[in-house]
């Protein structure tokens, strides 16, 4: 399967919230996310998961960025730890559907931790951008003991670091290369860019290449992207087409933004404000 990623095919995706769903049946996220110093991803990861109808969020983060936080994600449930604490992913993920890691994450050996941790022993869905990718990139291998589907959201110098290559190699194979790291460990790529391709171990890829625009080219949209994802999957979306179709609806929404505040202008913050109208227009 090599084809556009289309609007049915995310139709059939979303989840229609049932009359007498409560926020337990809509899907629970545990988000791994934020640092000293890089809130803001986490903010807006954690912002499109719930603007993307996941129906509860819980937010492991630093207590150094607990209280800018709360604040700005008052919808969330927080677990505040402090670095070198003891971290148990077993009891944190529990009742939990999907797991979101990296975003503003930051490397370091108390992330290394976080994010091995949650390799290891997590048997949930889980998705890892941002630093988690970049941690990653320094050891394959460990993508061989997850216990359950794995989608990366790499843009092209992260997935360079991932294979460790110069990006130049990246800009003229990207689809060759997203697929065979896609078959080679077992994981989900989705290679983020102008043309965002989302390759499966099994041999598939979609593309999307219609929507979306060069003001999307900022920092913080491949965060805003990374929460959407996480969301379907926790909504018991299937993993590769849940990627798939936060990759429309994250272009979508980045499309509506640039009509409304022009490219130059346009701000992740946009493109989140943005996603009910994306979300509304497909059904």
């Amino acid at each position: 399967m090599n084809y556009q990623i289309d609007k049915n095919l995310v139709k059939s995706t979303v989840k229609i919230r049932p009359k007498d769903a409560d926020k337990t049946t809509v899907g629970t996220l545990l988000s791994i996310c934020g640092s000293y110093g890089m809130a803001g991803a986490a903010i807006m990861s954690a912002k499109s998961a719930l603007r993307s109808g996941v129906g509860l969020l819980k937010l492991i983060v630093p207590q150094t960025v607990y209280p800018i936080m709360a604040s700005a994600v008052p919808e969330a449930v927080f677990i505040p730890i402090k670095n070198n604490h003891a971290f148990d992913v077993e009891s944190k993920s529990r009742y939990c559907n999907a797991v979101l890691c990296g975003c503003g994450l930051g490397v370091s050996e108390y992330s290394k931790d976080l994010l091995y941790k949650t390799l290891y022993r997590c048997e949930l869905p889980m998705i890892f951008d941002a630093d988690a990718l970049n941690i990653i990139a320094d050891d394959h291998d460990i993508l061989g003991y997850a216990k359950a589907p794995v989608i990366l959201t790499p843009h092209d110098r992260e997935f360079a670091r991932l294979l460790g290559c110069h990006t130049e190699m990246i800009k003229n194979k990207r689809e060759e290369l997203a697929l065979s790291f896609a078959e080679r460990n077992n994981v989900i790529v989705v290679l983020k860019g102008s043309k965002t391709i989302v390759a499966s171990p099994d041999g598939d890829v979609l593309f999307n290449e219609e929507l979306g625009n060069a003001g999307m080219a900022v920092g913080g949209s491949g965060d805003v992207l990374a929460g959407i994802i996480a969301a379907l999957v926790a909504q018991g979306g299937d993993p590769f087409k849940s990627a798939a179709a936060g990759v429309y609806i994250h272009a979508l929404a980045g499309d509506i933004a640039a009509e409304k505040f022009g490219e130059i202008s346009l701000l992740p913050t946009d493109i989140i404000d943005c996603l009910p109208e994306a979300y509304k227009r497909l059904f």
